[in-house]
Parts: structure tokens; sequence; C-alpha cells
């Protein structure tokens, strides 16, 4: 049961995937998307589709502090729509409030990129991470 994690931004998509198995998650990129052009990745999703062949997508759906939908989530379903019409896999969403900010914390506290510029680099793929392994923490079966 391999699934792939995404962190939708309104410019960015973080990716992560998980291992064969479903117990750990890894960053793998982040792919840029343009919106008003009607550019959302799909041709980088589809050769990373191919390459890790996953039974699945994970979706963060960036819900308010306060628990209420905005248009982040809207925009989190939408592209959740499109995948599972473009792959035909199923699409599953997990709660992801505070992942990017527990991202920033991960990567200067345990990583020690204190650098803003190259903790931008890999902080959508690092709550792709968060939001994968939340996840598969909350669906394993022991």
């Amino acid at each position: 049961m391999r699934l792939l994690g995404l962190d939708i931004g309104s410019k960015t998509v973080g990716v992560a995937v998980s291992d064969p198995l479903g117990i750990t998650a890894q960053k793998v990129t982040t792919i840029a998307i343009d919106e008003q052009r009607h550019n959302f990745g799909i041709r980088s999703l589809k050769k990373l589709v191919r390459q890790y062949e996953p039974t699945g997508f994970v979706l963060g759906l960036p819900k308010e502090l306060n628990g209420q939908s905005g248009a982040s989530v809207e925009r989190s379903q939408q592209y959740g729509a499109r995948l599972k019409q473009k792959f035909g896999l199923p699409v599953y969403y997990n709660d992801e409030r505070l992942t990017t900010v527990e991202s920033d914390r991960v990567l200067i506290e345990e990583a020690g990129i204190h650098d803003r510029h190259r903790r931008k680099e890999v902080v959508d793929q690092m709550a792709a991470v968060l939001i994968l392994q939340n996840y598969l923490d909350a669906h394993r079966k022991d």
C-alpha cells in the first residue's frame, strides 16, 4: 500500500511517498503550479505515479484553527477531484492544521536549516511528509 502525500498550496505542491508497507513517509519533490494558467502539475505527478505506482493519494485538508473550512480546503478538494478523475485512484484527506509551522520547526531545530531561503525550498515537501505520516499513523493496523 504505497501512497503519495500532497501538500497543496497556491503556487506549489509538496510531494511525499510512503514505503511499500505504508509505515513511513519520505519527502520527494516540490512541484510548481500556476492556478491562473490552469497548470496544476499533473504532468509531473503522472511521472511520479509511474515511478512509485501508488494505490492512492493523501491530501492535506487545511482547515482553519477553529475547524472551519475556507478557500484552502476548497482548493484541496478541487485538486483531489482532478487527481481522482485523471488517475482513477482513491483520494484521502488528512487534517493538516499547523503542518507548515511544524515543518519549519523541524527544519530549524532538527535539520539545522536556519537559512529561510533553504527552508523554503523543502518546507512544502516536509509538510507533505507530515500529512502523509499522520495519515499512515492514524490508519495503521497493528
